[in-house]
C-alpha cells in the first residue's frame, strides 16, 4: 500500500497577483500538486477561502498538523477529507480555510491517481462513479460587475457556448476566435478602445446590456460561418452583487424589483436565444429561480452558482423547490473533493446538468479540466489568458490521448 510520506505547502500568487496556496502531497516515489484559486464575487454561503490571518495561517496549520495525514493511504479520500474537517472544526473551514483544504484534498487524489498510473480524470470517474465525456467550453467574452471597473457592463459575464461542433479543439478555438472578433468590433465602435480585459480575460468596455449582447451575437454569427459550428450565447448576471435588499441596482437604467428582474431576464433570453443563464437572481431566492425556470424555455440552462455554492444542503433545497436545472461546481466553495463529488452526484441523480467552473483569481492548475471530463457537461474556464488556456489546452491533450467523445449536451 502506498502511504503519504510528506506534505509541503507554499504561498504562491493567483492571476490577480493575490496570495494563494499550493500544496504537494508526497509518497516515496510520486507527488500530487494542486494550487487553489479565489473568487471576486463570492457567495455568502461558501467556505471561507482563508482564515482572517491569511494564507500564512493556513500554511502553519497544515505544517503543524501534517502528521495527521502522514502514513495514510492517499486513495482513502473519505478518510483524508474527514481528517480535514476534524482539523478545521468549523462548518465553513473558517479556521483552516477552504482553499487550503481543497488543495490538500485534491493533491492527495492526484497522488492516488499517479500511484495507480492512470490519468487524473479516470481516477475521478472511479470516485464519482461516472463515465467520462469531453465538456463544452463556456467562454467569457465581455466582462463587467465585480470583474471590471465601475464603468463596465452591469451584468458580470457575457459568454459563448459552442454546441454543434466536431471536437473539443474546434469548440475551444471557436471561442478564441469569437473573442478576437469582439475586439475588432469594439475597436470599430470606439477608436480609443484601450483593449482592457477583466479578471477572466473578457473585454471591458462601457456598454449597455443589449449593446454587449448585440456585439456578442454579431461576433458569434461570423465565427459560426467560418468554423461551421453552432455557438449559443450565455450570461452570468451575478445578481447577488446587484441586490440591495429590496431591488436590483442598474446604473444605466431603472432599478428592478424581483418580478421586473424575472421579466427582464425572460426578455433577454428570448431576444438573443440565450442558452445559458447563471445567477439571474440573488443567492437566497430559491422561489424566484423556480419562477424563472417555469417562464423560460426548457432548453435554457438556468444555473445556480451563489444559489448552490457546491453545497449538498442548498442543492437539495433547490431540488425540493424546483429551482434552476444546472449546478455550478467550484471545489473551493465547499473545501473537500468528497463533498464536491457528493454535490455532483446529488445534482445528477435529480437530472440537473453540471458546469465545472474556474474562479476569477485563477492559477495554472489544470485539476478542474479533469474534474469536468469526469463529471460535467460544461466547463467554464474562460477563452484566453494563460491561467485559463492551461485548462483548455489540457482538454485538447486529453482529447488527443483518449477515445473520449463530446458530451451529449450538443443542441
Amino acid at each position: 500500500m502506498t502511504k503519504i510520506k510528506d506534505i509541503h505547502s507554499r504561498k504562491t500568487i493567483n492571476s490577480r497577483g493575490e496570495p494563494t496556496i499550493e500544496i504537494e502531497v508526497k509518497s516515496k516515489r510520486e507527488l500530487g500538486r494542486v494550487s487553489s484559486p479565489s473568487g471576486a464575487s463570492v457567495g455568502k454561503f461558501e467556505a471561507t477561502a482563508f482564515p482572517k490571518e491569511g494564507v500564512d495561517s493556513t500554511i502553519k496549520t497544515i505544517r503543524d498538523n501534517k502528521n495527521e495525514f502522514v502514513g495514510l493511504d492517499p486513495s482513502n479520500q473519505q478518510k483524508i477529507d474527514q481528517k480535514l474537517k476534524k482539523l478545521d472544526g468549523t462548518d465553513n473551514f473558517s479556521k483552516l480555510g477552504g482553499n487550503g483544504a481543497i488543495a490538500l484534498s485534491m493533491a492527495t487524489s492526484k497522488l492516488a491517481a499517479k500511484t495507480k498510473q492512470i490519468p487524473y480524470y479516470e481516477y475521478l470517474t472511479e470516485l464519482a462513479d461516472t463515465e467520462p465525456s469531453l465538456p463544452l467550453p463556456l467562454g467569457n467574452m465581455i466582462e463587467g460587475g465585480e470583474h471590471a471597473g465601475k464603468g463596465a457592463t452591469e451584468i458580470q459575464e457575457f459568454l459563448t457556448l459552442p454546441t454543434k461542433v466536431e471536437s473539443e479543439k474546434q469548440a475551444i478555438i471557436s471561442n478564441a476566435e469569437v473573442h478576437h472578433q469582439i475586439k475588432k468590433i469594439l475597436e470599430e465602435k470606439n477608436k480609443s478602445f484601450s483593449g482592457g480585459k477583466g479578471d477572466e480575460g473578457g473585454w471591458v468596455e462601457s456598454l449597455k446590456t443589449r449593446e454587449a449582447l448585440d456585439i456578442l451575437k454579431k461576433s458569434t454569427e461570423k465565427i459560426e460561418k467560418r468554423k461551421n459550428a453552432k455557438i449559443r450565447l450565455g450570461i452570468d448576471v451575478a445578481a447577488s452583487e446587484m441586490w440591495n435588499g429590496k431591488n436590483y441596482e442598474y446604473r444605466r437604467s431603472e432599478n428592478k424589483e424581483t418580478n421586473q428582474q424575472i421579466r427582464f431576464m425572460k426578455k433577454l433570453v428570448e431576444e438573443y436565444n440565450i442558452k445559458y443563464l447563471e445567477d439571474p437572481l440573488q443567492e437566497e431566492d430559491f422561489e424566484g429561480f423556480s419562477k424563472i425556470k417555469d417562464k423560460i424555455n426548457k432548453d435554457v440552462l438556468i444555473c445556480g452558482d451563489d444559489l448552490f455554492v457546491t453545497n449538498q444542503n442548498r442543492i437539495q433545497e433547490g431540488i425540493n423547490k424546483k429551482s434552476a436545472n444546472t449546478v455550478l461546481i467550484k471545489p473551493n466553495q465547499i473545501g473537500t473533493l468528497t463533498d464536491t463529488i457528493e454535490a455532483i452526484k446529488l445534482a445528477k441523480e435529480n437530472n440537473y446538468k453540471i458546469t465545472v467552473s474556474h474562479r476569477s483569481g485563477e492559477t495554472t492548475d489544470t485539476s478542474i479540466a479533469h474534474l469536468a471530463v469526469a463529471t460535467s457537461e460544461i466547463i467554464k474556464c474562460g477563452a484566453v489568458n494563460g491561467e485559463r488556456t492551461a485548462k483548455l489546452n489540457e482538454l485538447i491533450r486529453i482529447e488527443e490521448k483518449s477515445n473520449i467523445g463530446l458530451t451529449n449536451l450538443q443542441t
